[in-house]
């Protein structure tokens, strides 16, 4: 399952959000992947995070695989659209 979202936040997957991205991802069982710029990650990994370089507006694919793996999309993609309270 996948879905693709957008960064909203000016500063982009900084240090903060990164690390708040991946505290979310570690919640869930499934296995939970970010894809962008050509290049995919395991979104439990702060250093693969921070190794996308996401600005504002770019395009990522987060992608999940396993028994919450609706909940865990949801929960990442309204994370990344809400801008990370920034």
């Amino acid at each position: 399952m996948e879905r693709i979202v957008n960064v909203k936040n000016a500063s982009g997957l900084h240090a903060r959000p990164a690390g708040m991205f991946v505290k979310k991802a570690a919640e869930f069982k499934s296995t939970v992947e970010v894809s962008a710029k050509g290049k995919t990650v395991n979104a439990k990994s702060i250093m693969g995070i921070m190794s996308l370089g996401l600005a504002q507006g770019d395009e990522l694919t987060i992608i999940a695989n396993g028994e919450d793996q609706e909940a865990a999309i949801n929960a990442l993609a309204e994370l990344i659209e809400s801008g990370f309270g920034e």
